[in-house]
Parts: structure tokens; sequence; C-alpha cells
């Protein structure tokens, strides 16, 4: 570690209230004892107000918490921030590595009371998600660049109707982490448009020389919501999806991104949905089959034919 940071590391480790020897230091930041004593120094020339206790309780101290600053974080603000780090590592976060370096020295600037607190609390907390793939990372570094800096990329996208990737540019607006997937709200030169962006698509990315200026006024967030359940308040043509079945069937089915989005009413046996006429036939069958028998759609008629007609059309395919 540099110079520099062994010292704030020094600094921080004082700072934490607890007495610390030399021997202490130089074991936790893996340095030698002469190279502390130098440091220590270097700290109290600097003007540090640091204190030293000889005799078999002495050791080093800060005089009355000298450092107050923001980036000092307690006991609940270091496990806030280590537990916050693991859902961002297993959504395939772009700058892992800078996280990693970043809990590490958490950690470090830790005293052996909070280390100690730290691990029973990291120990018992883990967060499953699919694996990612590790070739999107470039792609997602170089994206939240873009994003920050304001800077146009060419990149070549595959749609899941295309064999083959069309090259296109666009200025990066926002990126968005949605079940299980990063997205990238942008606007596209090609189609003169805003539009959302599955990263995962994207075999290839360049930066280019172009600069663009987003509105401050724009939330990607709200953008990619917007088209994803457009709002039917008050839109004509709507009809009730009824479906009664088991409790936690019914919890689940409510909690769906889309079917929750568009819930009325629930009671303990029944949950009604209002949706257009084009959804229920095109998405919702198939979402459906996989309750099995925990759940009976009661009503539209439409839906039961049509959940009858796809039933069917797997029974011929599979016979064949």
């Amino acid at each position: 570690m540099p110079k520099n940071d062994n010292m704030l590391a020094i600094l921080w480790m004082l700072n934490s209230g607890v007495k610390m020897t030399a021997k202490q230091i130089s074991e936790k930041l893996e340095i030698n004892i002469r190279t502390v004593y130098r440091y220590i120094d270097a700290l109290g020339a600097s003007g540090v107000p640091i204190i030293s206790d000889t005799g078999h309780n002495g050791g080093y101290s800060l005089l009355n918490n000298f450092i107050r600053a923001p980036l000092l974080f307690d006991i609940e603000e270091k496990k806030a921030l280590l537990h916050a780090a693991v859902f961002a590592k297993e959504a395939g976060y772009p700058l892992s590595e800078a996280l990693g370096n970043a809990t590490s020295k958490l950690k470090m600037y830790s005293n052996q009371e909070q280390e100690s607190v730290l691990s029973r609390h990291l120990a018992g907390f883990e967060v499953i998600n699919r694996m990612g793939d590790p070739s999107m990372q470039p792609i997602l570094a170089e994206l939240e660049q873009a994003v920050a800096n304001e800077f146009s990329v060419e990149i070549d996208y595959r749609t899941r109707r295309d064999d083959q990737p069309k090259t296109r540019v666009i200025d990066p607006y926002g990126m968005v982490y949605w079940n299980n997937k990063w997205y990238i709200v942008a606007f596209c030169h090609l189609r003169n448009e805003i539009r959302s962006f599955r990263v995962g698509r994207i075999l290839q990315i360049k930066r280019t020389q172009n600069i663009f200026k987003r509105s401050e006024a724009f939330l990607a967030r709200e953008f990619f919501v917007r088209n994803l359940l457009p709002d039917l308040v008050g839109k004509d043509g709507l009809i009730a999806v009824i479906i009664e079945g088991r409790s936690e069937a019914l919890d689940d089915l409510c909690l769906h991104w889309f079917l929750g989005h568009h819930l009325k009413e629930r009671t303990p046996n029944q949950a009604i949905f209002l949706l257009e006429e084009k959804s229920i036939l095109t998405y919702v069958p198939n979402f459906l089959l996989s309750y099995g028998k925990s759940i009976q759609v009661i009503e539209p008629q439409s839906l039961k034919e049509k959940l009858v007609d796809v039933v069917s059309e797997l029974m011929e395919y599979y016979q064949l």
C-alpha cells in the first residue's frame, strides 16, 4: 500500500477511539514496525494530536476524537455499505474491482471489535443471483463513463429478431438494473428517438468524439418504467381478469412485475386485475400455466379458452 494510504489508515485506526501499539499497527498494515514509528512521527509533525502512553497498557491514541469528517463511518454505516456491496457485486456492478478495494479499506480502517462485528453480520448475509456474463463488465464500465461524461458511443447491437448485429450510435442517458438484467436508456441516432437497450445484446462498444447534453429533468428510471408498464388509468375497454387459488400463489401473482402493476382488488382467495384484451391473450396465458392447479381463472371466458388452446398446442408438439 502507498505511503499516503498507510498514514491515512493509521489515522483512521487511531480515530476509532481504541488505543493501539506500534506492533498492532504494523501487523494490521503488514509493514515494518520502524516504518510505523516514522509514520507516527510524520503525522505528529503535521499537526495531528497523537498521544503516546508508555507502560504495560500503553499505545497510541488521538486527542478527543480529533477527526469528525463525514468519510469516517460508524459501525452501522460500515455494515450498511458492506451489505450494499454484496448486492452490487451480485448484480454485476461494473466497477467491481474498485468496489472490492473500497470494502477492504472499510474493514482495514476498523478496530478489532468493529472487525468482529462486521464479520458476524457479513457471515449471515447472502445474496443469490444469476451468474452474470464476465464479458459484460467492460461494456458496463464504458457505458458508465459515457453516462457520466456525456459522450456518444458506437455499439454493435443484436435484437431478438435479427440474426446479424446492427451498428448504432447512441447517447447514453442512464443505466437501469431490472429483473436481473442491465439496460441502457439512450438516444438512438439511427431511430432518432430515446430507447432502451439491453446491455447483454451489445456485442461491441467504442467511444466517439461526439459530446451530447442530457436534460437535467430526464430520469432513466421513469422512462424505462413508463415504456415497460404503460398507464392504463381511465382507459376504455379494460377487462377484469379474476383469478382464484391458493393464497401463496395469489401473493406471487400480485408481486409479478406486470400483473402486479394492474392489480385492482385482492381478497384472501381471489385477485382481480384490469388489463387490455391484447395483453390478456398474448402475455398472460403462458405465464399462468406455470402455476398449474394452484390457481384457477374465473373470468374472462376468452382467457380460459386461450389457456386450453396453448395446452393443446403443447400436447400436439410433444406427441409428434
